[in-house]
């Protein structure tokens, strides 16, 4: 018995396939990745909870400036949403946020670095289990340096200030961070809304 072979698709309707399926935002990227959905109004008071916090809780010490909360939110939300324009929305909504409760941010500064995290998170959230705990302090460990580095840039271009782009503070800051955003992670994983 002679099998039949499948006719092949022509290169140019393939390439239009392929096209329509990466610009239709609705069609889900890989069949193992899970887009969570949360209970509503869990986004905005998680955002706005973790900006207060920020904003207040340096007046009780240096120890408070060691995690950077809307950093975490915005990586969280980013990762598990899996939707870079979300991502970026909601980053950029928490930057400028919090340049406007700091009192010696020019506002911006924190917008632009967090917009950028935002849509990387969403867009490496799609690709990649980002369930673990060890791949979860990998990517804030990582995020948090980058982070950094836009600042830094964002500073020296804009602004014509010298910032750092590494330095041993900064290190252990990243540290207690990413061992801060674990836990949380795990805490906010509990608002998931079930399928």
């Amino acid at each position: 018995m002679r099998l039949r072979a499948r006719p092949r698709q022509p290169k140019l309707q393939r390439r239009t396939t392929n096209m329509s399926y990466m610009l239709n935002p609705g069609a889900p990227s890989e069949a193992n990745v899970e887009v969570h959905k949360y209970y509503s109004g869990t986004v905005l008071a998680v955002c706005f909870l973790a900006l207060v916090l920020q904003a207040f809780l340096h007046k009780f010490g240096h120890w408070a400036e060691l995690v950077d909360l809307p950093l975490l939110v915005t990586v969280y939300f980013g990762v598990s949403r899996r939707n870079p324009v979300s991502g970026l929305l909601l980053g950029a909504a928490i930057g400028i946020l919090q340049d406007g409760l700091s009192h010696d941010n020019p506002i911006g500064l924190f917008g632009i670095a967090k917009t950028l995290v935002g849509y990387l998170a969403s867009s490496i959230g799609a690709r990649i289990d980002t369930e673990h705990p060890a791949s979860r302090f990998a990517l804030i460990f990582l995020f948090f340096h980058f982070h950094q580095i836009v600042l830094a840039v964002t500073e020296h271009v804009l602004l014509n200030h010298p910032a750092p782009f590494f330095t041993l503070s900064l290190f252990w800051n990243s540290l207690a961070t990413a061992t801060f955003g674990v836990v949380l992670f795990a805490l906010l994983d509990r608002l998931r809304r079930s399928a």
